[in-house]
């Protein structure tokens, strides 16, 4: 019996390793997948939130003559930081695009920007307008790669989400 017991020494830790080691890149990499998926829902509302609050402020949006409802660029970042919480404002690239004509900036620089979008005609009613936005996203998955040596850089990918309307009013 004794000699029994002896062979069995050291099988617990044996048995963790091969189950234990798995089960935490798992847990590890649903909290990754987790994390680029919310980061990833968030941007994407985000960008609707800012398509949403456009296409109701083009040149007809008031029965007021002395209400001139045309909005900026930079009011239209910051509706999209506003839906955006969490998203970190300097690495949100945006793209607004009306007719053909397209706005780039970085969303710091897109809050400032006194720019008239969509400029007139293109703020009719019936007129399209597409705001797209792009996130990158470096997974902590990256850590465990086979042969990842530390201090070495980790892919990193973006994250893509747009939104397209028509200006009602």
């Amino acid at each position: 019996m004794n000699n029994r017991k002896q062979r069995q020494r050291g099988s617990a830790m044996i048995e963790f390793t091969l189950v234990g080691i798995p089960m935490i890149f798992v847990l590890i990499s649903v909290f990754e997948i987790s994390r680029g998926m919310w980061n990833y829902h968030t941007l994407a509302y985000a960008v609707k939130e800012g398509t949403r609050y456009a296409i109701v402020h083009g040149s007809d949006c008031s029965s007021d003559p002395q209400n001139s409802c045309g909005v900026t660029v930079g009011q239209v970042a910051q509706r999209i930081q506003y839906a955006g919480i969490g998203l970190d404002p300097s690495q949100v690239q945006l793209t607004f695009t009306s007719s053909g004509n397209s706005i780039t900036c970085n969303l710091n620089a897109c809050l400032g920007n006194p720019t008239v979008w969509p400029e007139a005609p293109l703020n009719t009613p019936g007129s399209a307008l597409t705001i797209g936005a792009s996130l990158p996203f470096q997974s902590a998955l990256a850590m465990f790669w086979p042969g990842a040596a530390s201090g070495a850089s980790f892919p990193t990918f973006n994250l893509t989400a747009g939104s397209s309307d028509i200006i009602q009013f």
